[in-house]
């Protein structure tokens, strides 16, 4: 093993130069490119590598694959906007590959074996990967897996026009909401339809409070993520930042939720004529493999009082028209009223199954029935609060 070697390979990446910024590679390249004199320092430039590496995991040749599947760089996005890229470009990665391919399968004992230490040295695990044909394999399922901080997380939020991973996202699964299925069933329809690359429509799902409106659209994303979707929360004062994040997104090849939660506007709201904007497409048109999923407790999303039909506008109809309409620019609105009885305590026996809850149904129906009227009124949120205190021991079986 030649150390000054691999060392000089990591330097001279142009493709991957990513990886060398990732503090396993730097801690890594720190003591390949350390002097064969260091002596004990060298050691402990080799038991920070390994601490580093620990942090993260013990395979080392699968961490570097991971990173190299994963990263953002030149050769994918070029290759994702174009579909093809030129010959150096190609004959670049060929040698990156077969270099990265090497350095993962260097051993702990060839990595030290200059040193010339006697003592315990810890060890890590390697093994034979074909980094050419896993690469090819990646790019084929682009499409689903993604590249750069989306193959990493699949749900975010946004900051100065930019996505922001969410590191803990909301574990919501739709097996957790009983009831709305046939409401869900249109959304999800639709979701289908964007992953599959025909006519997607933006959708509105408006609704009483408490009816699992954004539960739905979480719960969507976090079915469909190996599929290929990614959820983006952007806020109602963001909205004027969407052209920017739409255009960013439009060569990426996975596909985009963006979703406004509980949306509404007051009269004169600059946010009405962006959201506008957006929902009719601007000059470069609407990409298609991005959606707004907006939710609402309001059908008509402006905030309109009784001054505002009395005011001084010549034209005041017209101007009302536009105001009133704009939940009809969402190409699908979906419904999400709050449940009778029947169905309110429909969904509560399906959640106390799920926690395990086992309560004479009867007696369950009349404490359910008597939450409801303490809380506002049946809804899916209600059941759900009245369930998880039952399983919890806050309220007594």
């Amino acid at each position: 093993m030649n150390a000054l070697k691999l060392h000089t390979g990591l330097q001279s990446l142009v493709i991957f130069r990513n990886i060398l910024k990732n503090p396993v590679i730097e801690a890594l390249d720190r003591y390949l490119a350390a002097s064969a004199e260091l002596g004990e320092e060298r050691v402990g430039l080799y038991c920070e590598f390994v601490t580093v590496l620990y942090s993260q995991t013990e395979k080392f040749s699968r961490y570097l694959l991971e990173l190299i599947l994963e990263d953002e760089n030149l050769y994918v996005t070029r290759k994702c906007a174009e579909g093809s890229v030129g010959v150096c470009l190609e004959e670049c990665l060929d040698h990156e590959l077969a270099f990265l391919q090497e350095l993962s399968g260097v051993s702990a004992s060839e990595l030290t074996a200059h040193l010339n230490y006697s003592g315990y040295l810890p060890s890590y695990v390697t093994e034979e990967l074909d980094f050419k044909e896993l690469f090819a394999q990646r790019m084929s399922e682009i499409h689903i897996h993604g590249y750069g901080m989306f193959a990493r997380h699949y749900t975010f939020t946004v900051a100065d026009g930019h996505p922001v991973p969410v590191k803990h996202p909301d574990p919501q699964t739709l097996e957790e909401l009983p009831g709305y299925e046939r409401e869900r069933a249109k959304v999800i329809a639709n979701t289908e339809a964007l992953l599959a690359g025909q006519p997607a429509c933006n959708v509105l799902l408006y609704g009483d409070a408490g009816t699992g409106k954004s539960s739905a659209v979480k719960a969507i994303a976090n079915a469909f993520y190996d599929k290929g979707l990614r959820l983006i929360e952007v806020k109602k004062n963001q909205l004027y930042q969407i052209p920017e994040l739409v255009d960013a997104l439009g060569k990426n090849p996975l596909k985009f939720i963006l979703f406004v939660d509980d949306l509404s506007f007051n009269a004169n709201d600059d946010n009405f004529s962006a959201l506008k904007a957006i929902l009719e497409g601007s000059v470069s048109g609407r990409s298609n493999n991005v959606a707004v999923y907006a939710t609402s407790n309001r059908r008509h999303l402006i905030k309109e009082t009784l001054s505002d039909r009395e005011g001084d506008d010549i034209h005041l109809f017209d101007t009302m028209q536009e105001m009133m309409s704009l939940s009809a620019r969402f190409g699908l609105t979906i419904t999400f009223a709050k449940p009778d009885k029947e169905k309110y305590l429909a969904i509560v026996h399906e959640l106390a199954k799920q926690h395990g809850v086992t309560l004479d149904q009867d007696k369950l129906d009349v404490r359910a029935e008597a939450h409801a009227i303490r809380n506002g009124g049946r809804s899916p949120r209600v059941a759900k609060q009245f369930i998880e205190l039952l399983a919890a021991g806050v309220l007594e079986v």
